[in-house]
Parts: C-alpha cells; structure tokens; sequence
C-alpha cells in the first residue's frame, strides 16, 4: 500500500469526518451553494475545476463549517498543500489586469514570496499580539457565522 501524499490524506481525512457526521455532499451543495459535482471532485482529489485564491478557500470554509470542522485551521491547512488555495494577491490582481488590458500597479503589502508555510502561526510567538487577536476575532465571527447559518437551515427544514 502506498502512503498517502499530504494532499490526499487532507482530503481522505474531510471525506472520512463528513462521513462520519453523516452529512451527504447533496446537503452541503445545497448549504453552500457549491455544487456537489465540485465537492464530489474535491473529495477525489480532482480540483482541475476549482477556482483559485478566495472562491477556494470560500468553498473550503464553507465545506468544513457544514461538516462541523474549524473553517480557519482547515483553510489554513488547504492553503498549504493546494495552490488552489494560493492567499496572495499579486497573481490575482495580474490576471485582472490582463482582462481589461492594463498594467498592473499592485504591490503585495508583504513581500514575503509565499507566507502560507507560516499560516497559522502567531507572529514572533506572541499570542498578544495584534495579528493573534485579530485571528481571534475572525474565528468567532466564523463560528457565530456558522451557528446562525446551521440554525437557519435546521428552522427552514423543519418548515
């Protein structure tokens, strides 16, 4: 038996969670509004058809929120293994520039060429510092996000 790659455990392990929790991809399509073909390519490791930067990590959060998972930690986590995950903007705001045919004048604010590998760690490991209570504040407004979205489906359900 060959060992999984990174990628392929990542993903394995969310099938085998959402499994687990019995959930069916039909659910999350209709939770998240993604649909199940897409999440049915991703639980196979196909992701030729994702988009790449925000709508992917938006379906990643999305498919984690619904399965009962921490969005922030397994987007962080996809970040690093899929490019589709790719957080910096400078190849996004190119391939803009290229649509309405102008030169791009964006500068990364961090010139850091790939700052995924250090996604999810606290800044000069000061859990006080501002980027630690921001991370903070953006895991509970995702976990009120998705308590309210999880309410809201379970009341239009019963309806």
């Amino acid at each position: 038996m060959d060992p999984l790659s990174p990628q392929a455990a990542f993903v394995t392990r969310l099938r085998r969670y959402r499994q687990r929790t019995g959930i069916s991809l039909d659910e999350i399509a209709a939770e998240t509004r993604v649909n199940r073909e897409h999440l049915d390519a991703f639980e196979q490791n196909r992701l030729t058809t994702w988009p790449k930067g925000l709508y992917a990590r938006a379906w990643i959060r999305a498919y984690a929120s619904a399965v009962g998972l921490d969005p922030i930690d397994t987007v962080n986590e996809f970040c690093r293994l899929f490019p589709q995950g790719d957080r910096r903007a400078q190849p996004t705001m190119e391939q803009m520039a290229t649509i309405v045919a102008a030169a791009s004048v964006y500068r990364e604010e961090y010139p850091n060429p790939d700052r995924r590998a250090g996604a999810g760690q606290r800044p000069n490991g000061d859990p006080n510092s501002p980027a630690a209570s921001a991370r903070e504040q953006v895991r509970v407004a995702t976990e009120a996000v998705a308590y309210l979205t999880r309410t809201l489906l379970a009341r239009f359900r019963h309806s």
